[in-house]
């Protein structure tokens, strides 16, 4: 079979059974493409850069911990890659053990670091003497329950059956209608037309830190009337007090308030990273403030056209 009559290949955070895994099944096409589980988010991601994968599926952010900093990090800094699309997908933990393991026998949970935080105090309740281990993922975490490595697993209710576990007690999250954002990479490509219901992800690189530099960053959004539902500061990793900013804002990049405001960033900052523009997830279609439409942008190009050639 050639590359080009197989079947589209997804990498995701494995192994199989985790809420990745879930969010990429509820992408359009993504039934009848060939799965491939890989143990890191940098491994995903490197897995699409040599071209061993044609897609890749990752969590970007969380409703109750924030940003994930290892997606954030491979995506700011290794080989470029662009967003194409994201999932919503409603997050609810179950406790899965082994058949016939009672809470009082419960000695060691494990789940990935960003699940342990959410069922926090469930688990002080509960299991108050069980100690928590790390697992590169939920799923991982239930593989090793099943091995009998550890008594519990936080996962997804329906990794139980995968492997052979019980759920012994199910929605043990701390905060309800927990979400995850999980993105859709493909390798560099020209972004999805816009929908007027879009997101666009992009990293910028401070040249020199001083006062106000986040500040100036900031300006050429708020002049544009675009609104940032994300912003996030990371070590470059180049020495202390050296950062990048990812931010995530509303609109596209064709766009004319969205492609001014990246030109602007480009002129000011030392880098700017293009990570995508995308449809929303939850298809909320951004107000758009008196002045920031594209017509707004070419009635005052042409404006300033005819001040520049008018001739007495």
């Amino acid at each position: 079979m050639t590359a080009e009559t197989r079947p589209e290949r997804y990498a995701y955070l494995g192994p199989q059974g985790t809420f990745t895994e879930a969010a990429l099944m509820s992408l359009p096409g993504a039934a009848g493409a060939e799965q491939l589980p890989l143990a890191t988010v940098p491994a995903v991601l490197d897995a699409l850069r040599r071209g061993d994968a044609d897609s890749a599926v990752v969590a970007l952010e969380n409703s109750v911990e924030g940003s994930v900093p290892t997606t954030l990090d491979e995506l700011a800094t290794g080989e470029p890659l662009r967003i194409v699309a994201e999932v919503h997908l409603p997050v609810s933990f179950a406790l899965l053990v082994r058949p016939g393991t009672a809470l009082a026998d419960i000695k060691t949970v494990a789940s990935h670091p960003i699940a342990q935080p959410q069922c926090r105090r469930w688990l002080a309740e509960n299991v108050p003497d069980a100690e928590w281990r790390a697992a590169t993922s939920n799923a991982e975490a239930a593989q090793h329950v099943a091995d009998g490595h550890y008594d519990a697993a936080l996962a997804g209710s329906f990794a139980a059956a995968r492997y052979g576990l019980a759920v012994l007690a199910e929605d043990i999250h701390d905060v309800a209608d927990a979400v995850t954002r999980f993105v859709q990479l493909r390798r560099p490509c020209t972004p999805p037309p816009s929908t007027g219901m879009d997101r666009t992800s992009v990293v910028a690189f401070i040249g020199e830190d001083h006062p106000g530099a986040l500040l100036e960053i900031l300006t050429e959004f708020s002049v544009r009337g675009i609104n940032l539902s994300l912003i996030q500061s990371r070590p470059t990793g180049a020495g202390l007090g050296s950062y990048l900013f990812w931010m995530d804002l509303e609109g596209h990049v064709d766009d004319a308030r969205v492609g001014e405001a990246l030109m602007g960033l480009r002129r000011i900052c030392a880098d700017v990273r293009f990570i995508g523009s995308y449809p929303r997830a939850d298809r909320v279609r951004p107000e758009i403030r008196r002045g920031t439409h594209d017509t707004d942008f070419t009635e005052a190009a042409a404006w300033l056209t005819t001040l520049r050639t008018a001739r007495p």
